[in-house]
């Protein structure tokens, strides 16, 4: 059987238990008491081992199978959680990424884990180092479980089953017969759990699932199964399974299941198998929404009772079908136009239409791009805890607005640079456990990560209830190393000295001992935040903490811009860099220094001549006694550009110059207008330094 087809299935599924894993393993160990974590952590475990064993990744479901083992002590109360084991099946998450990664680069998942191995197995063996001397609590249970006879059921399943029929679901026994000549018995097992799981809940297996995994079972299993369906009619779902020789449903009442709990079933597997107590259970929910354990032995997750209401798409679908809705929306905007120039009453009616149709489908489009920053987000608690293990420090990460959606195009580079800001505020920004008592702070320090909407933007902040930035110390540094003179650093305001962090020459080795290392790579950070069309700036207060606030677009395919002419050319500018527009006259034009400059709301700003800076043949601005400005912002800094005309708002597709253009200072890109004509789009950072 040729795997190839699902190895991509096989990775997206392996990320998405590997991450719920890394989550609630976080989560148990703020609360290590709670079994119902310890369970959902030995279903992700369990379906991951039977997917890696599937596609013949056997090193992955191998070490898998080892932590399954320790999981099982926890959740039968035969083994108490401590920091060792939890640094262990850390580790052992890691490798498990390695080794996905592996595979996701064409390689065959092998990895060197006989550490790990040596380590869970001392573990299930009660040979775990403890802090205190004392010897490690694994109960005398905490030898192989005994086996428990085919066909019954705990206490916990069957009272799952059990509440199920009160509530009038029907709970059926099934029993499948796989034809003796079938070449992959567990292949074809998988196919028919896959199939129940899409009308139901199976709740118990015998023999077990892993036992049905690795094919070590005879010709046939049964199972405990809660769904809606007649039983007649999943036996005839069941029969249409290739290779499947019988397949028998038998709908249980109170009576018979209180009486099959009890005994062996009659028409359970013919040999026994040694199988964990409560190997599988549920957290305790209403049935038929309480998961039972028993996830079918292969990639996929247990389906509820309705069919799943979502798909998977490659991001290159969704690129193309961005870039046929930009041709579109071009074609709307020229429709427009010469609608308008026809007076043509039926077809300017249609070409509203049109575009309330293509708005629709635009708004539609868009939101397929957008995703939580969650997907970013939730790889950060691990980190921080990892972190502040190793800083010997108690840090609490506080997330809030992971729901917060931005484009795929923007979450895809943007986790690098956040990254690198949460390692600097725990790494140096939040101080020891010493020095916070001493400064009268809670010993354990806490991180903001937050996210939020505002107008056609998000921001990102990252905020630490750290020591704070000394002004006067990077003052100190930036004379040093030559950023600024003895005379310019004193006329910095504490503000300005901040935003110094993000200068080149910060980076050294003597800036992690001055300034708490808060320069360390942060120009890479504004750099790279800067291409995605973003701003980053920080705030502190020393002794009280550091913010650092990031400002990213929604969007970078499709955005509103103000069209304005200059000569024979057309100009986009993007509107949400856009503070306000007007007109001012040649008399208000002051020289301040060399500079040009003119009153905006009670201050000075800087007014540069984009006709000059674009050298435009066909327009000279100094002839003009009146000149229409655009005031533009990046950051706190404002700066007003002169232009000839205002064509009007649009909203216009971002195209791309192509790798054959140089860099074009001023440009981030162009777009095509409903008249086929190109407008360059102006990029208003370049213009504040």
């Amino acid at each position: 059987m040729d795997m190839n087809q699902y190895l991509s299935m096989f990775i997206d599924e392996s990320n998405d238990h590997l991450q719920s894993l890394n989550e609630n393993m976080m989560g148990l160990e703020a609360n290590p008491v709670d079994l119902g974590i310890v369970q959902v952590i030995f279903r992700s475990a369990h379906t991951l081992k039977g997917m890696a064993a599937t596609m013949g990744f056997e090193d992955l479901a191998s070490l898998t199978h080892q932590m399954e083992n320790v999981l099982d002590l926890v959740r039968n109360n035969k083994l108490r959680m401590q920091d060792f084991i939890f640094d262990t099946l850390f580790k052992s998450l890691d490798a498990l990424e390695a080794m996905v990664q592996d595979i996701t680069a064409g390689g065959e998942g092998k990895a060197d884990v006989s550490h790990i191995v040596a380590s869970l197995q001392a573990i299930v063996r009660g040979e775990i180092p403890s802090a205190a001397g004392a010897a490690a609590e694994v109960t005398a249970a905490a030898a192989p479980a005994a086996s428990s006879s085919p066909g019954t059921l705990d206490e916990f399943q069957y009272s799952v089953l059990e509440q199920s029929i009160q509530e009038g679901h029907r709970v059926l026994y099934i029993d499948v017969a796989i034809r003796k000549d079938c070449q992959l018995k567990a292949v074809r097992a998988y196919m028919v759990f896959d199939l129940l799981e899409r009308s139901g809940e199976v709740v118990k297996s015998f023999p077990s699932v892993q036992d049905i995994e690795q094919e070590k079972f005879d010709h046939g299993f049964s199972l405990y199964y809660i769904t809606a369906k007649e039983a007649s009619e999943m036996e005839s779902m069941i029969m249409n399974v290739s290779e499947i020789e019988k397949a028998t449903a038998v709908m249980l009442d109170s009576e018979t299941l209180r009486q099959m709990s009890q005994a062996p079933a009659a028409a359970a597997a013919e040999a026994p198998v040694k199988e964990a107590p409560g190997e599988v259970q549920a957290p305790a929910a209403p049935a038929p929404q309480a998961k039972g354990d028993a996830a079918k032995p292969a990639p996929a997750r247990a389906a509820a009772n309705a069919p799943s209401r979502t798909i998977r798409v490659d991001i290159e679908r969704l690129d193309v079908l961005m870039n046929l809705f930009s041709e579109l929306l071009i074609d709307r905007v020229r429709l427009e136009q010469l609608a308008s120039e026809v007076q043509n009453g039926d077809l300017t009616e249609t070409v509203e239409h049109m575009g309330r149709v293509s708005s629709d489908l635009q708004n539609i489009v868009m939101k397929l791009r957008m995703v939580p920053v969650d997907t970013v987000f939730n790889r950060f608690p691990r980190m921080v805890r990892d972190l502040a293990k190793s800083l010997d420090k108690k840090i609490d990460l506080v997330i809030t607005g992971a729901e917060t959606e931005l484009d795929r195009t923007v979450i895809d580079e943007i986790g690098d640079p956040l990254v690198h800001l949460l390692r600097n505020a725990v790494d140096h920004g939040v101080e020891n456990g010493q020095e916070r008592v001493a400064s009268g702070k809670p010993e354990t320090g806490t991180v903001h990560l937050r996210a939020f909407h505002s107008g056609n933007h998000v921001f990102i902040e990252i905020e630490d209830d750290g020591a704070g930035i000394n002004p006067q110390k990077i003052r100190q540094s930036a004379v040093k190393k030559g950023i600024l003179s003895q005379e310019e650093a004193a006329r910095y305001s504490d503000d300005e000295a901040i935003q110094l962090l993000f200068a080149p020459g910060f980076s050294t080795a003597e800036v992690i001992s001055d300034v708490s290392g808060r320069g360390v790579g942060l120009d890479v950070v504004k750099s790279k935040i800067a291409s995605l069309g973003g701003n980053v700036v920080v705030y502190s207060t020393l002794g009280k903490g550091t913010n650092f606030s990031v400002q990213l677009p929604l969007t970078l395919s499709i955005i509103a811009a103000m069209l304005i002419r200059l000569g024979s050319e057309k100009y986009a500018i993007p509107l949400s860099s856009i503070v306000e527009t007007g007109i001012i006259k040649k008399a208000q034009i002051r020289q301040v220094h060399g500079t040009r400059m003119i009153e905006f709301r009670g201050s000075h700003i800087p007014l540069l001549s984009l006709s000059k800076f674009f050298a435009v043949a066909d327009f000279d601005e100094s002839t003009e006694d009146e000149t229409e400005i655009v005031v533009v912002r990046k950051g706190d800094r404002l700066v007003a550009l002169a232009v000839q005309d205002f064509i009007g708002q649009n909203e216009i597709v971002i195209k791309n110059l192509g790798k054959y253009l140089p860099e074009v200072q001023g440009i981030s890109g162009a777009t095509i207008l409903g008249d086929g004509q190109v407008a360059l789009i102006i990029d208003p950072n370049a213009f504040i330094k």
